[in-house]
């Protein structure tokens, strides 16, 4: 049996080779992903231990909670703590680090680094072993600074340039008086790193003689464990705390493991699909293959062969399969790997240096879902294939599924739909934390119940079609006729295309719902015609705001200034804004009472008014960080939204008990409305300054609305695979559907169909089925689109549904030219059967 079953697999070379792409592709992108993760998880884990090199005992401030209803705050890392941390005994030095957001200019005025990358620091003495120099001298004074070598290349600064940068908002123009090289993995992922020494550091980044760190190395000879010992002795730990550096390094390899996880995750979700999708045509390919060999297994049996001997055959050949297609998804995994990490880097992200990692655990895995796959998917139509008796098998080469074993299956998919649909409704009735899983595990459901009831609902959505289809006369009569002779080879090669559209409408939906929500939510939240903001959403220096209120385009502006506070026992931050203006720049829904701020009246978010059991009139106490308190009243309750929450008091109340204010953001009206001349000009005002965003109400929502046009692209071309095998899967069963009709193609040639007709109906056929997958996979997709929409309606007032019919209408096309496309080669095939060759044909 053995023997036989190899010999059926090298007989049935060219039958196979569609299902061994199918399973490679799926195959490739499961070890194509696990490539591409574990060598960038590799490369920056590398990257960040040597960061690490210098560091064997970090201290960093501890928090001080503070008694009663007095603010907490961090203690202060002094020159006297780190003189004591340098005289620890086995410390060999101690630096005090002070770091900070610093954005850098490039020659064209543009941000040199990424918005969340773009760092600063100081650079200890004359010689800091951290960041070896490769040219120049360590900055003395405010008027200079050393640039990261990847940085000064990529903005085009040598030493000697001046160049442009902010740390909180107005423009510093220091020269460049070095270059170094470092092992930052934010450097190394395209960021950049400013140094400046250690007194200017301080002075920017509003440390006044502080630090925001202590790294201590050890001496030859001391343990790291041995210096946090004597560190943790030498130092109170009322104020510091003290990590390893070995601790450091393995935490941040852990964060960047966690967030390579969703990446990750993603994109083994999206090769699952392919696989999923896969399946449909494993178990399609195998009972053709069986139903076409049902003579051959009869003999089998006739000659001694058990039902198990059958069945082992068959899983034999398509453990054979799925080996071939592991090792080749494997080798094409590896190139996929290597293609992404090359791809990211052509997108400007660049990345730390490292080897392709080819882990023992991804070619394990690769090699087992490959088999594992094709052996499961086939071992129902082997299985099948064993119970026919030998005598019938004999007889007919096609064995009728029976009336009862209908009945069970359209049941079973009636169970499923209709539990499916009751989890998803039940979904979107609960909250958004607790009914994604319902969501999901109603999806499954659905979409297995859907798969099932596919063969019956075949009939009556083909024989709609049959209108159009007698336009082509003949050939469009037995395309008809064709696609529901056999309603459950039509429905698996239906639904691998069905759960990709399905995917692709659904996400589209959602993506297009959020759109509008956001651009609701902007154009009914904010009156002003700007909002000014630091490019990594930082505080802002309150010298922006004055500038801006001093522009004479200018005639509203508001900053939006947070400060830490503690009201009824319990940590929260207030909103401090320009009384008489905040209402002219926004325009929030009042819940309850009246937007009314200033003196000691306040307006609150609905949720911070439910957590307190606040009403309009209702008082309470605000202890600010200077230690006194003041009694606030609640004058209005208004829905909050992703842009303006929070406590809303009026700066003349909140300034007095701020030592160092900064601002969140501030929010400008001006006399000739938002428009491009406007914005260059309030730029100017604010001296082109590559750290601050300038956005008018459009801006903001593309800027949110950027995350979801991203992760929608690449959804498509994820999905783009699943559709891909799908594609593939339609190819294999039109082929192996002519194969099966040679001899009914050869009698309709020989009495007078000629090959364009012949090649008509296969593709016509191969239309049918794919609309029909299209059909199915847009009207599920709507439908979870509007239950995902339900739920993020809890999170997001203004969400409304928002049916895209243009790309639906594209989706159906795309379906259809899909079906066409598929159907060339079969189509082929088919007309240019010998029809004398057909007719004689067994």
């Amino acid at each position: 049996m053995f023997r036989t079953a190899l010999r059926n697999v090298l007989a049935h070379k060219a039958r196979l080779l569609m299902t061994v792409l199918a399973v490679m592709l799926g195959v490739a992108f499961v070890s194509g992903t696990l490539v591409f993760t574990n060598t960038i998880s590799d490369a920056y884990q590398k990257s960040s231990a040597k960061g690490f090199d210098h560091v064997d005992v970090a201290v960093t401030a501890a928090y001080q909670d503070a008694e009663g209803n007095k603010v907490g705050k961090y203690a202060e890392l002094t020159p006297a703590l780190l003189a004591k941390a340098a005289k620890v005994p086995g410390a060999a030095s101690a630096t005090g680090v002070v770091s900070g957001f610093t954005a850098v200019a490039d020659k064209d005025g543009k941000l040199a680094g990424g918005d969340w990358q773009s760092s600063g620091g100081n650079y200890w003495g004359t010689r800091d072993a951290r960041y070896p120099l490769v040219s120049g001298h360590a900055p003395h004074g405010k008027g200079e600074v050393l640039l990261d070598a990847k940085t000064a290349e990529r903005a085009g600064y040598r030493v000697g340039d001046t160049v442009r940068l902010s740390v909180d908002g107005p423009v510093l123009t220091p020269k460049v008086v070095g270059i170094f090289t470092t092992d930052d993995g934010n450097v190394a992922a395209g960021g950049s790193l400013a140094l400046f020494d250690t007194p200017t550091a301080q002075a920017l980044f509003d440390k006044k003689g502080t630090y925001d760190e202590i790294d201590v190395q050890a001496a030859a000879g001391t343990s790291q464990s041995a210096l946090k010992a004597a560190v943790d002795k030498a130092l109170p730990s009322s104020l510091v705390e003290t990590t390893t550096g070995q601790r450091l390094a393995d935490d941040q390899a852990t964060s960047i493991a966690a967030s390579m996880s969703g990446m990750k995750q993603l994109l083994l979700t999206f090769a699952g699909i392919a696989l999923f999708v896969g399946t449909f045509i494993i178990a399609n390919t195998f009972t053709m293959l069986v139903a076409q060999r049902t003579r051959e297994l009869a003999l089998m049996r006739a000659v001694g062969a058990s039902r198990r001997q059958v069945t082992r055959s068959v899983l034999i050949e398509a453990f054979a399969v799925g080996a071939v297609a592991g090792v080749t998804g494997l080798a094409a995994g590896i190139g996929i790997g290597a293609g992404l990490r090359s791809l990211l880097g052509s997108f400007g992200a660049s990345m730390p240096d490292g080897p392709l990692v080819v882990s023992p655990g991804t070619v394990v895995t690769a090699l087992a879902v490959g088999t594992l796959i094709t052996v499961l998917a086939a071992w129902l139509p082997g299985r099948r294939a064993a119970k026919i008796p030998p005598v019938a098998a004999m007889s007919s080469v096609h064995a009728k599924a029976t009336t009862k074993s209908l009945v069970l299956r359209n049941t079973l998919g009636a169970l499923f739909s209709a539990a499916g649909v009751a989890v998803v409704l039940a979904g979107t009735t609960m909250n958004a934390d607790s009914g994604q899983g319902a969501m999901g595990l109603g999806a499954a459901l659905l979409i297995i119940g859907v798969f099932i009831l596919t063969p019956l609902l075949s009939r009556p959505l083909i024989a709609a079609a049959a209108p159009l289809l007698r336009v082509f006369g003949v050939s469009g009569k037995l395309a008809r006729q064709n696609s529901v002779r056999n309603p459950r080879r039509t429905a698996a090669t239906a639904s691998a295309l069905m759960i990709g559209l399905t995917l692709i409408t659904g996400m589209t939906v959602v993506a297009g719902s959020l759109q509008t929500s956001i651009d609701k939510m902007a154009s009914a939240a904010i009156r002003a015609d700007y909002v000014v903001s630091m490019a990594n959403r930082g505080p802002l220096s309150p010298e922006v705001a004055k500038k801006i209120a001093a522009d004479d385009d200018v005639t509203l502006s508001s900053p939006l200034r947070n400060a830490e506070s503690r009201i009824d026992g319990k940590s929260d931050y207030l909103t401090g804004v320009d009384g008489a203006a905040i209402g002219k720049l926004t325009d929030l829904k009042m819940a309850k009472g009246s937007f009314t701020v200033g003196g000691s009246r306040v307006v609150v978010d609905e949720d911070r008014a439910k957590e307190y059991g606040w009403q309009p009139g209702s008082e309470f106490t605000a202890h600010f960080e200077d230690g006194k308190a003041r009694k606030l009243t609640v004058a209005g309750i208004y829905e909050g939204n992703d842009l303006i929450s929070g406590i809303m008091l009026d700066n003349k109340v909140l300034n007095p008990h701020v030592s160092d204010p900064t601002d969140r953001q501030v929010m400008v009206k001006t006399a000739g409305g938002a428009s491009d001349a406007v914005k260059d000009r309030l730029a100017k005002t604010l001296g082109t300054n590559p750290a601050i965003k300038i956005q008018d109400r459009q801006d903001i929502s593309d800027d949110i609305a950027k995350m979801f046009t991203l992760i929608l692209n690449m959804v498509y071309g994820l999905l783009g695979m699943a559709v891909l095998v799908a594609v593939l899967g339609v190819i294999n069963t039109l082929a192996m559907s002519v194969f099966e009709r040679a001899q009914e193609i050869g009698m309709l040639r020989a009495i007078g169909l000629d090959r364009k007709a012949v090649k008509r109906m296969v593709r016509l056929e191969s239309l049918v089925i794919s609309l029909f997958g299209g059909v199915l996979g847009i009207g599920l997709g709507v439908f979870f689109g509007w239950a995902a929409g339900e739920l993020l309606g809890t999170k997001m007032p203004t969400y409304e549904l928002v049916l895209p019919w243009g790309r639906m209408a594209v989706f159906l096309l795309l379906a259809g030219v899909v079906g066409v496309l598929a159907a060339l080669w079969p189509a082929r095939r088919a007309a240019r059967l010998n029809m004398l060759a057909a007719i004689k044909a067994e």
